[in-house]
């Protein structure tokens, strides 16, 4: 018996752009990104992360090549303010206006699944309260709630732990492999935190600072002499032991050898900047 057959969410066939002919931001792009998986976008700032997301959402149109999308896609963005004194229930049931006729109200069944949405993610109990009130994890798990109600198979999200403390990036990151394991929905999320790809990605499309790309599963693709040369940061892979498990994680490493020294420093002080008494 033949093993099913994968379907493919998002295809990235020779695509390019350029918003000045000529200069290209990335030219060639290849990728099929399988349905139901976690995949991690990783570049340097300004070597076109939001262009690529924009013309997966059908915001952008390629300069050349092409991009097929299989689905429904809900972006969830890195920062969302709402500019009126919106409820959370109201923001969430904004992710129905598409199953919503025009100038009609959400009906009894739309606010169920809002409800159902806000109880995935602890969340039931703010339903009433001001959207704006909320710290910045609360909203963030918020708008996952209004991306669920859309129905979408396709979830894109931007840096979604960038602001966010210790705890509520876990959070986030449990959440985005439930939607994918439990719900089967495809993740695509763009993030400058490689151990956080590392963790919990499928594959990994690293953009490159010269316009091409390396696309491929993630342990393959996140390595350290791939994530250093793309920034020009030593980054190692180290294993962890915690809780009588392996755990393999990236870490930069900074040494602090280019920080001017202040006189006087005391020499345990040195030893943390990485310098020896040769050095000086």
């Amino acid at each position: 018996m033949k093993p099913p057959e994968t379907k493919t969410a998002i295809r990235l066939q020779n695509l390019g752009h350029a918003y000045v002919p000529g200069a290209w931001i990335f030219r060639g792009y290849e990728a099929a990104i399988a349905s139901g998986r976690i995949i991690a976008l990783l570049g340097i700032n300004g070597c076109g992360k939001t262009t690529l997301l924009n013309q997966i959402m059908g915001l952008l149109k390629p300069t050349e090549g092409s991009v097929h999308v299989d689905g429904e896609v809900a972006y969830v963005p890195q920062f969302f303010n709402a500019m009126f004194n919106y409820t959370v229930l109201d923001i969430v049931a904004m992710g129905r206006a598409k199953k919503i006729s025009l100038f009609a109200q959400p009906s009894p069944h739309d606010l169920e699944l809002c409800m159902s949405a806000l109880e995935r993610f602890s969340m039931e109990d703010f339903a009433s309260r001001p959207f704006m009130e909320l710290s910045g994890g609360q909203r963030q798990l918020v708008i996952f709630a209004r991306a669920l109600v859309s129905e979408a198979n396709i979830i894109i999200l931007d840096e979604p732990t960038s602001a966010l403390d210790l705890r509520h990036q876990n959070d986030i990151l449990d959440w985005i492999v439930s939607l994918s394991c439990e719900n089967k929905l495809t993740i695509l999320f763009s993030t400058h935190h490689v151990h956080h790809a590392y963790a919990i990605a499928d594959y990994a499309l690293l953009m490159l600072g010269d316009g091409t790309a390396l696309y491929g599963g993630a342990h393959s693709i996140l390595t350290e002499s791939n994530l250093s040369a793309l920034y020009e940061v030593p980054i190692q892979r180290a294993e962890l032991q915690h809780d009588s498990r392996s755990v393999a994680t990236l870490v930069p490493v900074y040494f602090g050898k280019h920080r001017k020294i202040p006189s006087g420093m005391l020499p345990e002080c040195k030893q943390n900047y990485g310098i020896n008494a040769n050095d000086e």
